[in-house]
């Protein structure tokens, strides 16, 4: 959620970040006026029960016929102080869920526009020229089935579409990827943590989940929580409620879980393989810290990235996230894409977002300091995934369908220099 005190104050820059993101600057004005109507409605509440009060000592003093008349009043106030509190309560969660609506404020530079304005900051490594090696490339798909890795029709069988089997090397292979992942984390002063996959709605609603992505996530009714998309959700809960101590520094933890995503709106787009799917693994890194760190502790996250993609010999791009492709808690999200041999695309294995203060607000995650209690600032980023393999898969495939195992993941998979197909 944002600084209500800088939305009284500078509703110009809300409305800006909202045109911004492609959303209704309007919006502010009704936060506005609902944020107006809970404070009169607590100024009269707060009213009528300080007349309450001082009633109560007239009552005390006042004899006979007098008493009787303070006591109607008494009774008649209370009732007014009963009705202005639910007035006041309806009033305040109004504006609480106006106010949650609004998405984060982008930092300077952020680019302006929809999912295809981004920017791109640099490319690393050269994708490889198969035409020249006489290579004629295969998706991650076909070389997992020759691998006998990736089994799609009986993970469909048991479970429905986008539901897969790794099967033998497959599932080494995911295990050897996490495993180097949570390593490079713990390198880099991570915590290592094994978080819940089932959260609580207050959870849920305050990492910002739960606005226009809400249809992407799988919901237990009958027992009121959610499976979480990513282990960002359980972190970002961890610390809810609570003051935490930054003095020594960040608070960073790397989370290994099961993900899961409904991909509501997504038919037709990756279906083959496992590159959009409903059920993942990964490693997630997550850090609290104070606000005037967050930046320099979300190019922290982004190098860390960037040094697992090139351990694992990936060509990538890191581009700049349009402010419209945000997500609501984001304040900026660097998005590192791999080339896609099969598609001749580049294709997002990673991002780092700095949600500056925005989840810790929602979350009442506070930091003391000179001038009182204050919200912190929490960063995330993913540092491995599933869906690497299919970057894996066919960026080091082989003319024969074998594939080329990075130094990076051998010592997780027996030492193995290159996989086999099954012949």
């Amino acid at each position: 959620m944002i600084d209500l005190k800088l939305l009284r104050a500078a509703p110009d820059v809300v409305k800006a970040s909202q045109i911004s993101r492609g959303e209704d600057p309007g919006t502010v004005d009704q936060v506005l006026a609902a944020d107006a109507a809970n404070r009169a409605a607590m100024q009269e509440f707060e009213a009528a029960r300080a007349e309450q009060k001082a009633l109560g000592k007239d009552v005390a003093r006042a004899q006979g016929e007098e008493k009787q008349a303070l006591l109607a009043r008494t009774k008649e106030l209370a009732a007014r102080v009963k009705e202005l509190q639910a007035a006041a309560d309806a009033a305040a969660a109004t504006a609480v869920e106006l106010a949650r609506s609004l998405g984060n404020l982008p930092e300077p530079g952020v680019p302006a526009g929809g999912p295809d304005d981004f920017a791109v900051l640099r490319h690393v490594g050269t994708p490889r020229d198969f035409a020249a090696e006489g290579v004629t490339v295969k998706d991650h798909l076909e070389l997992g089935e020759g691998l006998r890795a990736i089994d799609m029709e009986r993970g469909a069988k048991v479970s429905g579409a986008r539901f897969y089997f790794l099967t033998g090397i497959g599932a080494r292979l995911e295990l050897a990827v996490l495993n180097a992942a949570m390593a490079t984390a713990l390198d880099a002063g991570f915590t290592p943590m094994m978080t819940p996959t089932l959260v609580r709605p207050e959870v849920m609603a305050g990492t910002g989940f739960l606005g226009k992505h809400a249809d992407e996530i799988y919901r237990l009714e009958r027992d009121d929580l959610y499976l979480t998309g990513t282990s960002e959700v359980a972190l970002a809960g961890y610390h809810s409620g609570e003051i935490v101590d930054l003095e020594p520094g960040p608070l960073r933890y790397a989370g290994w879980s099961a993900c899961y995503r409904r991909e509501a709106g997504s038919a037709g787009r990756d279906t083959r393989g496992i590159i959009r799917v409903h059920q993942f693994h990964k490693v997630e890194m997550f850090a609290y810290c104070r606000p005037e760190d967050a930046a320099a502790e979300h190019a922290r996250f982004l190098e860390t990235e960037e040094r697992m993609l090139q351990a694992l010999e990936l060509p990538y791009r890191v581009i700049d996230t349009a402010a419209g492709d945000l997500g609501s808690s984001a304040a900026r999200k660097f998005d590192c894409e791999a080339w896609l041999p099969s598609q001749e695309r580049w294709m997002e294995v990673t991002s780092t977002s700095n949600c500056t203060t925005y989840q810790a607000r929602r979350l009442a995650i506070r930091e003391r300091r000179e001038e009182g209690n204050e919200p912190v600032a929490t960063v995330n980023g993913t540092i491995g995934t599933t869906r690497w393999l299919v970057a894996l898969l066919e960026n080091h495939q082989q003319a024969d369908g074998s594939v080329y195992v990075p130094e990076l993941l051998r010592p997780y998979l027996g030492g193995l220099e290159v996989l086999e197909p099954v012949r």
